[in-house]
Parts: C-alpha cells; structure tokens; sequence
C-alpha cells in the first residue's frame, strides 16, 4: 500500500506546474508568501502570482526561489523542467572522473577516522563506503543481510541484524527513526517514506527512563563479544555540492563514548 501511495504521489507530482512545486516547498518548510517574496526579495503578489500560474518565473526565479526553500538539488531540476528549462544539475555516478576528488576525500576521512568505524551512504542509506573498522562489529549479521544494496538503517532495525545485539534498542531505534522523519519532511523523497514506513512494521520495544542527566548525546550500546561498545556519532556533508550524487551523500562517523570502547577499538583495528 505504501509502494502505491508513494507511486501516485509521484504521478501526481509529474503534473503539477512550477508554482503548484513550489507552494507545496513553502508550505513544507513553514513559510508564508510573505516571507518568502521578502527572503527572495521579490513582491508577495508577484509569488502569488507564480504559485497559481497566472506568471511564469524566469530559470533564474526557480533557481532563488528553490535556493531560499532548500530544495535539494534532485528537486531543484524537477522544479525547471516544470517551468520549462532545462535541468541544471548533473547527476552523475560516484565512479565517474569527475567525482574522483571527491572519492578521494571522502576515502581519506574514512581512513583517517580509525581506529573508529566510519562509513558513507547515500540519500536512502544504502552503504557506499566504509573503513575497516565497520566490519568487524558486523561480524555476526548473517550474509544476506550484508549483500548490496545494504541499507545501514534496515540493517539496524532487523530482528537478524544489529537490533538484537543492541543494548539500548528503543532509544537509539527512535532516534533514527525520528532522524528518517525529519529528512522524509524536509526532502519529500518517496524512497525514504517506503523506507520509514518499512522500519516502522519492526518489533521496537517502547522508551523506558529518560537519558542519564550526564549524556550529551544519544549513544548506540552495541554488544559485542563479552562487552558492550558504546559510541556516539556525526554527520558530515560536502559543503558546496553542485553534483546530485554528491549532494547526497552523507559520512557517518562513530566516535568511542566510554574509555573501555576506546581500548576495545584499538586493539581491534591492531588485528585487521
């Protein structure tokens, strides 16, 4: 049902006009005309006009106006080709020449981040890259669970992936499904609602205590072996994409939150 949902949404989306698009991103980012046209610097009755087609803005109007929204890049060529322009933004594969210094950062941060795991996904969190350190706390998972497309946050929620082998399940489970929330909202992206939805339907017990007063960050307790790994994590984005792929990815970088993990990581990465 969710499948057919997120099929017709994107149907209907197909037949919107420009202004139709970009009322939808004014409202999903909680903005009135007036703000907007002021951030845009342009009049409310010249957006007003716009939103229900009785003006067609310029490429350079979609452009400021998808800019002021933060639409992503992804939608940013849907909003043109509604207006009737051209894409403006490529969208190539993270093999290509072009993308080379960019895989090349985003290796050296990886690699650099041991003996801590760190790992790169894309804009449905399916894995493009990891360290080496991931491997071993994943050591357990059975082997179809592993083969690609492996997507982290399914692998964290499965009764066969990681959910068992973590000790705080519900905090760190909500978390990330509140973290899949807010991207669903601020993106629209009909990938990402399947996979909201799909993570919802897994067995997830419910919140108990409230955090220590002591943390600062939500962490993930991972089981492993005879102790128990604690870590809490960061996002990192390419600043100035002007690439589709590139503005999606994203490295999720772990970070030992106790003395203990630290110790139990370094003597991991010295085995690898």
């Amino acid at each position: 049902m969710t499948t057919q949902i997120a099929s017709a949404r994107a149907d209907r989306a197909k037949s919107l006009h420009v202004g139709e698009h970009l009322r939808q991103w004014r409202q999903r980012r909680h903005l009135s005309q007036l703000d907007l046209a002021l951030d845009a610097e342009i009049s409310a009755r010249h957006l007003s006009f716009v939103e229900t087609g009785r003006a067609a803005p310029s490429r350079d109007m979609v452009l400021k106006l998808a800019e002021r929204l933060d639409v992503p890049l992804r939608e940013r060529n849907v909003l043109l080709v509604a207006a009737g322009y051209a894409p403006a933004f490529q969208q190539r594969p993270l093999d290509d020449p072009a993308l080379k210094p960019a895989r090349e950062a985003m290796a050296l941060v990886l690699k650099a981040h041991e003996p801590n795991p760190a790992l790169a996904v894309d804009r449905h969190w399916n894995l493009v890259a990891a360290n080496r350190m991931v491997a071993p706390l994943l050591a357990s998972i059975p082997e179809r669970l592993l083969a690609p497309p492996l997507n982290v946050l399914r692998l964290a929620f499965h009764p066969e992936g990681l959910a068992p082998r973590t000790v705080n399940l519900a905090e760190w489970c909500g978390h990330l499904l509140e973290r899949l929330h807010r991207q669903c909202e601020a993106t629209a992206d009909a990938g990402l609602l399947r996979l909201h939805e799909e993570l919802r339907s897994y067995p997830i017990p419910a919140r108990s205590a409230p955090l220590p007063a002591d943390n600062v960050a939500i962490p993930f307790r991972l089981r492993h072996g005879a102790d128990v790994l604690s870590f809490f994590s960061t996002t990192m984005v390419f600043g100035t994409p002007v690439d589709i792929t590139l503005s999606e990815l994203a490295l999720e970088s772990f970070f030992p939150a106790d003395d203990l993990t630290a110790i139990r990581l370094r003597e991991m990465v010295t085995s690898l």
